[in-house]
């Protein structure tokens, strides 16, 4: 197994040097192309406290109260049609019921992007434009509103709308001048020469908030980082280990950003944590994926395919990388890091044999972004199933989280002790 992997390693040495200026250069336009709202006050967000929606499938309009006047910015995005409104950091605390999708929008989500930004995307039904979008003031002195007035037009005026937006220049209520702003990088501490450094990734986060369960209706992304703390927790306990969140609270990071912040810490590994849902109820247990250009089944593709749908639901812009670098990431990752990626998924199937409980088959494949750092050993761990009542009792439970890490502690040691007996 490890021969392989080394074999692997030795071929990529020569042209791991020759890609990484490409790499980096495609990744960071990638993450940060789109500034975040800016501007805001961090310390005292707005409160969103309440909010409704009307209309039907010719002009649907939302008001959302807040207890003081929002600046905001609206873009428009193809494929799918949506539109998203920025903000400056924002407490929605009205329930979610109240702005159920309806009308000219089959899906609406909001939620916190960032420490100084927020964003609502309304995902449309059929191309549309905003006719009105403006702050009023309350007429009961409760702080201002923002009304949006939606309604229908056809595909070429919504592809003039996208085509003559700009991203750069962002306006606050018309006004320009709103700075952008980026999350520092999460980095390792007091890292020494030697160490093996993992960045230990907890899947969603912010506006992107996962699967939902099904009894207690906990969010994916709150299990994925209560699981991805205790990880990291217990792998800093071990001599010559020194793990790292990519993200340490409730923030949107994009698939991009997250391979980057682990090629730029130089990590070893990367353990990207999920607990999806499925429509099968009774299916139950562990697995892991690694990456490939071709699923090993229908599971893994349409898990696949939902994970990658994660920039989308945030309004991130699709960027495309130029053909030469889309080409040597996946040959990178093909020729390069398979071979450690398939070690390390085995590694953690072997400490879970008899001790957890997994699905038939579990080291399966398919195309994840999150999996595609070309330099970096990775793997997609699905801790379990929201949609089954007993993995959901499991994934709450911070004692069972504790023996998770433990295992998964193991399987590390175990990889990193065959890795360097074999010239890793």
């Amino acid at each position: 197994m490890f021969k392989r992997a080394r074999i692997a390693a030795q071929s990529a040495t020569r042209r791991s040097k020759f890609a990484s200026r490409f790499l980096t250069a495609a990744l960071v336009a990638g993450c940060f192309l789109s500034g975040l709202a800016g501007a805001a006050e961090a310390k005292d967000p707005l409160l969103a406290y309440g909010a409704r929606i009307i209309g039907d499938d010719a002009r649907t309009r939302i008001v959302i109260d807040f207890d003081r006047e929002p600046r905001f910015s609206v873009h428009y995005i193809a494929n799918p049609e949506r539109i998203v409104v920025d903000l400056p950091a924002t407490a929605f605390g009205f329930p979610a019921k109240d702005l159920a999708a309806r009308g000219l929008f089959k899906d609406i989500r909001y939620g916190k992007m960032d420490e100084e930004s927020a964003r609502i995307v309304l995902t449309t039904a059929r191309p549309v434009k905003l006719a009105l979008a403006k702050v009023q003031a309350d007429e009961a002195g409760r702080g201002h509103r923002l009304v949006l007035d939606a309604e229908m037009i056809d595909k070429q005026a919504f592809a003039e709308l996208v085509k003559t937006q700009s991203w750069s220049d962002r306006a606050w209520n018309d006004q320009a001048g709103a700075a952008q702003t980026t999350s520092a990088i999460p980095a390792p501490e007091k890292t020494a020469p030697g160490d093996f450094v993992i960045a230990v990734d907890a899947g969603h986060g912010g506006i992107d908030t996962g699967a939902i369960g099904v009894d207690t209706k906990t969010e994916e992304k709150q299990v994925t980082l209560a699981f991805a703390k205790a990880l990291t927790d217990r792998l800093n306990k071990e001599p010559g280990i020194k793990a790292f969140l990519t993200r340490n609270d409730d923030e949107f990071l994009s698939l991009s950003q997250r391979v980057l912040i682990a090629r730029q810490n130089h990590a070893g590994l990367f353990i990207s944590l999920h607990a999806d849902t499925l429509k099968q109820k009774d299916i139950r247990g562990a697995t892991v994926y690694t990456i490939s250009d071709k699923a090993s089944d229908k599971l893994a593709a349409d898990l696949a395919e939902r994970e990658n749908l994660s920039d989308q639901i945030a309004g991130k812009e699709t960027v495309a990388e130029p053909p030469e670098v889309a080409d040597i990431l996946l040959d990178l990752t093909r020729r390069e890091t398979q071979a450690f990626s398939i070690s390390l998924a085995e590694s953690v199937l072997n400490s879970f044999k008899d001790q957890v409980s997994t699905i038939n088959n579990p080291h399966r494949h398919a195309g994840f972004r999150v999996l595609q750092a070309p330099d970096v050993p990775s793997i997609l761990l699905e801790l379990g199933f929201l949609s089954n009542a007993e993995d959901e009792k499991l994934l709450l439970d911070e004692t069972w989280r504790g023996r998770i890490a433990d295992l998964l502690t193991e399987a590390v040691k175990r990889y990193r002790t065959g890795v360097v007996a074999n010239g890793g």
